[in-house]
């Protein structure tokens, strides 16, 4: 039996959130002898070709770096092989091949960040948020045919608190994620974790977390302030939340909201062209804290009204 340092470990991630689980292993002392991630693409203004987030991570650490085009192309598998993995770590990654996920004897991990069963899918965080969860969190599992199915092996709860967005839910989360993964590995190592089929948890009801596309994002003032408050808060501050005002589309970031028996037809704006920007809504009033109008930069509505009339 190998110890958590001795186990040969390869990575599999692309954004940040992968990379704070990476950075925890790391830290822990774990033996990561490869980091897989998605090829290098195209970004901004001059389309120069753009390393991921885990990528850049993996070299400023001396990790090697795989960047397959193809999970079942043969050279990659090759490769794989070759490295001889113990286990495989799965965080914010694109759909696997059994190839490539059945192939470590340890079998491969996967971190996703729900308390599943719960929330299987690409956008576990804001859709939690978006259904006013009182908390979510992370799960750590073994990866099977069915996306997020896989039998569970430690589970981590975290409180969503009423200012959390999806961006500060994604960092309380990325965390927690890393030190799960770690205890996790540790527990895989030393015998004393034992998986759990999902079927075995209790849950009334199962919520899914699907990809969140740019239709999705539009603001429905029909809806309840809290309602609208929750999605708001969902989307922020990526993707963004939208709404019109005076023909020109606006992102929202950050709102409060009052509860008001108004007879305002909901999606109406109001504003005093000093201080405040409130929308209506079903049963009250939104008032907007911080927006984007399109080709502008981000600001705060004060800043926003002095240059705007509506």
């Amino acid at each position: 039996m190998k110890t958590f340092e001795q186990l040969r470990i390869v990575f599999f991630g692309t954004p940040d959130f992968a990379v704070g689980c990476l950075k925890g292993l790391v830290d822990a002392g774990a033996n990561i002898v490869a980091v897989v991630t998605m090829p290098d693409k195209p970004a901004g203004r001059g389309q120069q070709l753009q390393a991921s987030a885990v990528k850049q991570y993996a070299i400023n650490h001396g990790l090697p770096v795989l960047q397959p085009e193809k999970m079942k192309a043969p050279e990659f598998l090759e490769s794989l092989r070759a490295l001889h993995a113990d286990i495989q770590v799965v965080v914010a990654f694109r759909m696997m091949p059994e190839v490539v996920w059945n192939m470590p004897p340890m079998g491969t991990i996967n971190v996703h960040g729900s308390l599943l069963p719960q929330y299987r899918g690409a956008a576990p965080i804001n859709w939690a948020i978006i259904n006013g969860e009182p908390e979510t969190g992370v799960t750590t599992f073994k990866l099977k045919h069915e996306i997020d199915t896989g039998d569970i092996l430690l589970r981590q709860a975290v409180p969503i608190l009423p200012d959390d967005n999806a961006g500060t839910m994604h960092d309380k989360l990325m965390h927690a994620g890393a030190e799960l993964l770690v205890k996790t590995i540790k527990g895989i190592a030393d015998g004393t974790l034992k998986e759990m089929p999902q079927n075995d948890i209790p849950v009334s009801g199962l919520k899914h977390a699907p990809k969140i596309f740019k239709e999705n994002l539009a603001i429905n003032w029909n809806k309840t302030v809290a309602e609208i408050d929750n999605f708001i808060r969902g989307m922020s501050p990526y993707p963004a939340a939208f709404t019109s005002l005076s023909g020109k589309q606006i992102k929202i970031y950050k709102v409060h909201y009052n509860r008001d028996d108004h007879q305002v037809p909901p999606g109406t704006h109001e504003t005093d062209n000093i201080s405040y920007l409130r929308f209506a809504a079903k049963d009250g009033w939104i008032y907007i804290d911080e927006l984007q109008l399109e080709g502008k930069k981000r600001m705060n509505t004060v800043d926003f009204l002095r240059g705007f009339r509506g």
